[in-house]
């Protein structure tokens, strides 16, 4: 209570108070005929009974109980609410303090201003936004640009549809892809390619169902054309190009590759799968499943095995298509660049059947 004395003579009256009740119940606890109301006359406390003699009343001691638990309770309350009006009174920080964070790896702040102001980690400052200036300042700061990027991650995967139509959320999705789009291009300007693939993930999945439907769409047409089409080529461009151009050109690291590789393999089942549906009336295959690792394929070949019977209806074209992709999606023993590969020799080349 040293603090209730220093605060106010108030809070020393209530001390003493605490301290007079404290005395009342051990009087209480040591005299049978004492009751809840009746004050003792002496604070000191008597010799307490032996256990052979009557004991307490149960509702003295049980009162007294309450009365001094009520007073550290309101104080404790009192204390508590201080501090989460502490906590509420957020003030945003200036840009300065967020790249000071950054400099400093203070993820703690960092994660906080996700939290209570996501905006302040897309906004440029000067020519810098937050996420480039982690990875120019290089490899030792690497775990503070994985840490922006889940927090762009989070936001994405967090917005429901209904969030989709704010005119705020459009603007905080394009100034996310401009950050990621920046990203990549600066990491394949300076050989920091490590982090590329994922930023190229986020990008994607901020797009949301849109862009996949409409890449769908695209490699079903090309598909129906055959080699004329090379469906493998427009599914790999349309990867490609959805990122930045420089990405197009340049030499790419495996990991990436495998991530270009892995959702251009995506598109051509999607697409495959989608050219069925008038004849199977199967379900689609659901768009956020592109590019997660082998979701795609799991949910392709589910549905194949499922359909079989309906799959006979199909044109010749489409049911050889589709047994090229089961072929060669399956099993681990090549890499999906591997596996694209062999996808384009036997699309954009063979004519098939």
């Amino acid at each position: 209570m040293r603090e209730a004395e220093l605060a106010a003579p108030r809070e020393l009256a209530k001390q003493q108070e605490e301290q007079r009740i404290k005395a009342e119940l051990e009087a209480a606890l040591a005299s049978p005929s004492l009751s809840a109301t009746s004050p003792p006359e002496s604070s000191e406390p008597e010799t307490p009974k032996s256990s052979s003699e009557e004991s307490p009343k149960p509702k003295s001691a049980t009162s007294l109980f309450s009365t001094v638990s009520l007073a550290s309770s309101k104080f404790l309350s009192r204390r508590q609410s201080s501090q989460t009006k502490a906590a509420k009174a957020w003030k945003d920080p200036e840009p300065f303090e967020v790249y000071r964070a950054i400099e400093k790896k203070d993820i703690t702040f960092l994660m906080e201003v996700r939290d209570r102001a996501f905006h302040l980690l897309l906004q440029k400052n000067g020519d810098v936004t937050p996420l480039i200036y982690a990875m120019r300042i290089g490899k030792s700061h690497q775990e503070v640009a994985v840490v922006l990027l889940g927090a762009f991650s989070r936001y994405v995967n967090h917005l429901e549809d209904e969030d989709m139509a704010q005119p705020r959320t459009k603007q905080t999705l394009k100034s996310l892809r401009f950050n990621l789009r920046h990203a990549i291009d600066f990491g394949l300007q300076t050989s920091q390619s490590d982090l590329i693939a994922s930023f190229l993930q986020t990008l994607v999945m901020s797009e949301g169902d849109k862009w996949v439907r409409s890449q769908v769409d695209n490699v079903a047409i090309a598909l129906r054309l055959g080699p004329e089409g090379k469906p493998l080529q427009v599914a790999d461009e349309a990867v490609r190009s959805f990122a930045t151009k420089g990405l197009g050109k340049a030499d790419l690291i495996t990991s990436l590759e495998d991530y270009i590789a892995n959702a251009t393999a995506d598109l051509l089942m999607m697409a495959a799968w989608s050219s069925t549906l008038d004849i199977t009336h199967g379900e689609p295959i659901p768009q956020y499943y592109f590019a997660r690792d082998d979701r795609v394929y799991k949910a392709f070949t589910e549905r194949l095995d499922h359909h079989k019977d309906s799959l006979r209806k199909l044109g010749k074209r489409l049911r050889w298509q589709i047994e090229v992709l089961r072929e060669v999606m399956e099993g681990r023993s090549l890499s999906f660049s591997g596996k694209v590969r062999v996808l384009a020799r036997r699309f954009d080349e063979d004519s098939g059947q």
